[in-house]
């Protein structure tokens, strides 16, 4: 005779001896609720067992721990849900080879179809699966340390310098559009060579790029760049090129010497240029349409910090779109 079990213990997966018993009892007629007392089960983790390892109606202990057993072994596999979405694979594979990140991914799709695919779920795709082991060369390694870089005495003939510790809480709180980081990439060491002037609206994250013939052009080409657009402030670090920065009739404000990180956003926005554009490259070598291509993706990347949109997507909806005056309040 069957005893009920003195406690219902917390879940756990049916072992092969319940299985053998839950097909006795069912053979017997047992009601789901009366076998679940039995076994010392929740009804619903008895009806559940039954419908997921049932076979055609039936219920065998021998065929229900075979498929439970392919189950759980399938489910250990979480790219499995990309595998099934043909749609979401393809998306996968188009913004990987972009060089988007499987969280940048992830985000992204949740935000465009409302599905759910997590970043580790990509990862897994990636490194236990033929198809998509394949993209594992796009994944982005970082945390590389920089060389720490010599002093110079560049910042003493910059005049009317404010450093960034004066500036505004409302600049450093990403509160309003129109405030700017700026700098430069490019051989350094010959100032004679072609440099890129690279800027970034801090709240959106929008780059701007251009190349100037030398170095010492930088703000003129800078001025270009900002022409178009509301700007409220320009952060920039202490390089000579930038002495000539109050003819921006802008607030510029200056990192503390040796302190480029203090404009972070664009020393970011310079790695991610790096990635097409490799250290001791020639610019001379790219064109201006290869420049608009690199800092259009950027832009069409999108970030974490701006829930998954992309920075042209807040430029465009937002930053164009304030008056002048209002931004500069």
């Amino acid at each position: 005779m069957y005893m009920r079990h003195a406690q219902i213990s917390r879940y756990k997966h049916f072992s092969r001896s319940e299985r053998y018993e839950l097909s006795i009892l069912l053979k017997k007629g047992y009601s789901l609720r009366s076998i679940a007392e039995v076994l010392g089960r929740n009804p619903a983790s008895v009806s559940r067992e039954v419908k997921n390892n049932g076979t055609k109606g039936q219920y065998d202990s021998e065929k229900a721990n075979d498929k439970s057993r392919t189950r759980r072994l399938y489910s250990k596999y979480q790219g499995m849900k990309i595998r099934e979405n043909q749609e979401i694979e393809k998306y996968i594979h188009e913004k990987m080879i972009l060089g988007w990140s499987p969280e940048r991914i992830a985000g992204r799709i949740k935000l465009e179809s409302g599905q759910s695919v997590s970043f580790k779920a990509i990862y897994k795709y990636v490194y236990c699966h033929p198809v998509g082991y394949s993209l594992a060369k796009y994944l982005k390694y970082r945390g590389r340390k920089r060389k720490k870089k010599a002093e110079s005495k560049w910042g003493e003939i910059i005049k009317n310098r404010v450093f960034i510790d004066r500036r505004p809480k409302i600049i450093n709180s990403r509160f309003r559009f129109g405030d700017f980081e700026t700098d430069t990439m490019g051989r350094t060491r010959d100032a004679s060579s072609e440099t890129l002037v690279v800027s970034r609206e801090r709240k959106s994250r929008f780059v701007l790029a251009k190349k100037v013939l030398q170095l010492r052009n930088a703000v003129d080409g800078l001025k270009d760049l900002l022409s178009p657009f509301p700007v409220c402030s320009v952060t920039f670090d202490n390089g000579p090129e930038n002495a000539r920065h109050q003819e921006l009739k802008v607030a510029t404000y200056f990192c503390n010497p040796y302190s480029s990180w203090q404009k972070g956003a664009v020393e970011n926005a310079i790695g991610l240029i790096r990635e097409y554009i490799p250290k001791k490259s020639d610019l001379a070598d790219y064109t201006d349409e290869d420049i608009s291509a690199i800092i259009d993706r950027i832009n069409n990347t999108p970030m974490k910090c701006l829930k998954f949109r992309t920075p042209k997507e807040i430029f465009k909806d937002r930053f164009l779109k304030i008056n002048k005056e209002l931004c500069c309040t």
